[in-house]
Order: C-alpha cells, then sequence, then structure tokens
C-alpha cells in the first residue's frame, strides 16, 4: 500500500519542527497568507531541503533549551544557502547560539501577553505600531546577538526580535502564529512576502488545479474506488477525483450502522442526483455490530471497524473488477492523531491507521496535508452543495465511537434519536455555522430521574459542542442558555431511555473533540 505524497508549488516555505506546541499553527498562519507551507523534521538531511527548493524556512519553537545536552540542532549549512530563515522562539535561541550569539536561562520568565517595543521598522516590523503586545512563552533568553545581527525590538526584560538583513535571517523570541498576537499575520506577510519573494498563489483554486493533475499523473488509466462518507472531506475527496478520471471512479457508501438519522438516505440521494457518479450503496450493518460485541475499549472499536471496513472495500472493489486505487479522504489532522515521528498516537483513525499493510490498492490522497477549513474552500470551489461542504465533521467509526462503552443496536438507536434533536436545534438556533462540531455522546452511566410522578432509572446524554478552525485545537462553545435549555427538554420529553443531559465545558487540548 503506497501513498501520494503533497505536491512541490513552486513557492514553498517548509518549517522544521523543534517539537513546537503550535507547530501547526505555523503552517496554517503561512497558508492563510496564500503561501504553500509544510512541517518537515528539524533533522531532515539538508540536501532533502535544499532539493525542494523552499523560498522560505522557518525554525519552530520547542520546549527545549539549546545549551543542553541533547538539544534538537540543525544544519548550520542552512544559514549559508541564501534562504531566508525566520526562528520563532527557541528557533531564534538556536539561530543566535549556532552564529556565535549568547543564550541563557532568564532570571525572569515570560509567559502570556508581553509589551514590546519596536527598535527597528525595516524588517519584520514594518506598517507595525511602534509598541505591541505579544505573546510570549520562554524561560531562556538571547543574552547576546550573533556577529551581523541587530535587535530590532525588545520587552522590558529581554530581547524580543533580532535579524541579519545581509542573509535574511531573522529572529523573534514572541508567538507570532497565535491569537494573542493578534498582529503576528503581519510578522508573517512581511517575511514572505519581502523576505522571500513569496506571491499569493496557494488559493482553493490552485489546489484544485494542481490536485486534478497529480491524480491523473498518479491514476492514469487505472480504475478508483472512493470510501464516500458523505461527510465533506471523502465527498471533496470525490469530486477532486470525480473531476480528474470521471467515470474511471467508482463511489462506495459503506452503511456500517452507526451513521445519524436518515443518514444513508441523504447521501445517496445527494451523491445520485447531484454528482452522476458510479455509486455502490453496500449494506454491512449485520457484519460491523457482530465484531464489536461485547467491545467497549474505543482503541479496539476503532481498530476492528478499520479491519472490517478494509475487508469491505476489498471485496466490493473485487466486484467491480482490476481496481487499482483508493481514494479517501484523509487530513493533516487524522495523520497528526495516528502518529507520527513527532506526535505520539492519540487514537486511531480508521482511515490511517486501521488499514492493514496487505491492501492491496494504492492510495490517492489528495488532502492529506490540507486542514478541515481549506478543504471546505476547495469544496465550495467545487461548487458541492451548501450541506456537505458546512457539514460538521462525523468521525468514519461514526455513532460506534459516541456510544461509551457496549454497543447495542438500541443504544444506537437511543443516541441517533438524541442527536438528532441536537442538530435540530442547533440548526433552528442559526448556530450551525458558527460551530466546529457538535453532537451527542451516550455515557455509561444511568441515574435516578422523577418522571410523571415515578421514578426513572435512565442513561445520560452528553453534549459537546466545540468552536475552532480545524481539528487541532477546539474550545468548548459558550452556547445560549435558552438553546441548552431546548436540547435538554427535548431529549428527554422525547427520546425513551434518557432522563439526563449533561453539557462537557472541555477544550482540546487537554482533551480531545471525540470522547473515544
Amino acid at each position: 500500500m503506497t501513498q501520494q505524497h503533497a505536491a512541490n508549488p513552486e513557492d514553498l516555505v517548509l518549517v522544521l519542527d523543534f517539537g513546537a506546541q503550535y507547530g501547526q499553527l505555523i503552517a496554517r498562519r503561512v497558508r492563510e497568507c496564500h503561501v504553500y507551507c509544510e512541517i518537515v523534521p528539524h533533522d531532515t538531511p539538508t540536501e532533502q531541503i535544499l532539493a525542494r527548493r523552499p523560498k522560505g524556512i522557518v525554525f519552530s519553537g520547542g520546549p527545549s533549551s539549546v545549551y543542553e545536552d541533547g538539544a534538537p540542532l540543525c544544519d548550520p549549512a542552512l544559514f549559508d544557502a541564501g534562504i531566508p530563515i525566520l526562528g520563532i522562539c527557541y528557533g531564534m535561541q538556536l539561530m543566535a547560539k549556532v552564529l556565535g550569539g549568547e543564550v541563557r536561562g532568564g532570571e525572569q520568565r515570560e509567559y502570556g501577553k508581553t509589551e514590546l517595543s519596536v527598535l527597528d521598522h525595516d524588517d519584520l516590523f514594518e506598517g507595525l505600531n511602534p509598541r505591541l503586545i505579544g505573546w510570549m512563552s520562554h524561560g531562556d533568553r538571547v543574552d547576546r546577538v550573533p556577529p551581523g545581527f541587530v535587535e530590532t525590538a525588545r520587552t522590558p526584560s529581554a530581547l524580543a526580535a533580532m535579524s541579519d538583513r545581509g542573509r535574511r535571517l531573522l529572529g523573534v523570541q514572541f508567538h507570532p502564529e497565535v491569537v494573542h498576537t493578534p498582529w503576528g499575520v503581519e510578522v508573517f506577510r512581511n517575511f514572505l512576502y519581502k523576505q522571500c519573494g513569496c506571491r499569493e498563489t496557494w488559493t482553493a483554486e490552485s489546489v484544485v488545479t494542481t490536485s486534478v493533475q497529480a491524480i491523473q499523473n498518479q491514476v492514469e488509466q487505472g480504475k478508483v474506488v472512493c470510501a464516500l462518507s458523505g461527510g465533506v472531506d471523502s465527498a471533496v475527496t470525490a469530486g477532486l477525483v470525480h473531476r480528474a478520471v470521471g467515470e474511471q471512479l467508482t463511489c462506495i457508501f459503506m452503511d456500517h450502522g452507526f451513521l445519524r438519522k436518515n443518514e444513508a438516505d441523504q447521501v445517496v440521494r445527494t451523491f445520485g442526483e447531484n454528482f452522476r457518479v458510479n455509486l455502490v450503496h453496500v449494506q454491512a450493518q449485520d457484519r460491523f455490530l457482530t465484531r464489536l460485541s461485547d467491545v467497549v475499549d474505543p482503541e479496539e472499536k476503532r481498530r476492528i471497524i478499520g479491519d472490517e471496513y478494509a475487508n469491505v472495500l476489498e471485496e466490493e472493489a473485487r466486484k467491480l473488477g482490476d481496481v487499482q486505487f483508493l481514494a479517501q479522504g484523509t487530513l493533516y489532522p487524522d495523520v497528526i492523531e495516528s502518529g507520527t515521528r513527532q506526535a505520539a498516537r492519540i487514537k486511531t483513525h480508521h482511515n490511517v491507521g486501521g488499514l492493514p499493510e496487505t491492501l492491496k490498492l494504492e492510495l490517492v490522497e489528495p488532502l492529506r496535508y490540507l486542514f478541515k477549513d481549506e478543504v471546505r474552500a476547495v469544496g465550495e470551489e467545487l461548487e458541492l452543495p451548501d450541506e456537505i461542504v458546512w457539514r460538521h465533521p462525523f468521525p468514519g467509526p461514526g455513532l460506534a465511537i459516541r456510544v461509551i462503552g457496549e454497543i447495542t443496536p438500541e443504544r444506537l438507536d437511543t443516541l441517533r434519536e438524541a442527536d438528532a434533536i441536537v442538530i435540530d436545534e442547533i440548526m433552528a438556533a442559526g448556530l450551525y455555522r458558527r460551530l466546529f462540531q457538535c453532537f451527542g455522546v451516550l455515557a455509561p452511566i444511568k441515574s435516578v430521574g422523577v418522571m410523571g410522578d415515578q421514578r426513572t432509572y435512565a442513561s445520560t446524554m452528553v453534549l459537546r459542542a466545540v468552536t475552532g478552525d480545524d481539528a487541532m485545537t477546539a474550545d468548548w462553545a459558550q452556547l445560549p442558555y435558552e438553546v441548552l435549555s431546548r436540547i435538554s427538554t427535548r431529549i428527554i420529553n422525547e427520546v425513551p431511555g434518557i432522563n439526563r443531559v449533561v453539557y462537557d465545558i472541555s477544550s482540546k487540548p487537554p482533551a480531545t473533540i471525540e470522547w473515544e
């Protein structure tokens, strides 16, 4: 099983990852400036970096101290390659140490919002105010800049920015990528446009054009099946592949029994009527439920679902004859959560870690390096219906991971009805597009209640609603009390088996969006 790699656009910026807490945000901010960006390990060989001909390089932050044994380093040759480099936090300290400056532990650490004074407006701070508030998160400090560098900003207790204009090497101690540095995007723009000479070529239109070309080059005359769930990720994938190879594509929509209320009918109708693609609707509810009988461990659920998912795909592909490719809507957050070199496995996604190596289909993953908001923009460029483009994310294992503990048809039906009420009320309140995700979770908790003067002992449903731009981070949504009240009242009144509704006010991190 092989994987398609990201395209290499003419204007490319690479982020060298030194273990940054905000590494993904750096890539997002660069892309928001319409410049393509990828994250690579800090120890990627220099020849590989230079072979990609990046217009600029960003050194991320990181948890280490540059003067400690074992601290991650970079190849000093990068500084002589003639490529503009922006060091952020640890990245600036590393630049300072390698090039002859001095870095030491700060007597006064800086965390959170900090005032800084701009000393020089000629590069990163062009067009910005002389006094700014930025987000700091560091204990070490650059005590002396390297030869050829000048200080360009300071806080009351430390150096905040430095630059070597001749070599276009720049460093900032603050974090321009976080929202708490509201003018940070201007720092990125000054770096990207004026230091690197990048152009604003990373757009939804360009993504469609390059993706279609890449799919055509990969697939040629081969047959492709697309694992279609009806969500935006797989729908956009199907749209791109269909535009690229037309009738060579067959979409396989698998009803594993864990879909939301009326979801199967909606998917078949939408894709059958609007897209005219070859669509196979597989009824696989019984086989999934049988394999998950008595399984309560969430990671085991995901593993089994991924395994059965692959089995069904292989069976359906064999029926079509001589299928060589599998297209699926894998996103970058899926890859990160399933475990990479820099990231521990949080949970296995059925379309990443769940697919077996024995799957004899080559993967076509045009969205593998995109974030959710970028996928939606591509969907709009493809003129997909709003009901698909703006649909909330829905996990591949579906309600199986929202029914905590044992999965039974009865528990699935209970959650399905309650979840439909949640979505109905959120839409009625005009909040659906404001939320990244909103859904119900059936907890393995029963409690005493009183209904119609009778004692009840029934299940608890957890309401989960979060805001955010993608799945990497999310904050719990402060829904109006009247909306929460209507949701709770309707669920308890209309759904047998639930007598209590609670609201999850945990953010990601430390929690995940889904419960399992």
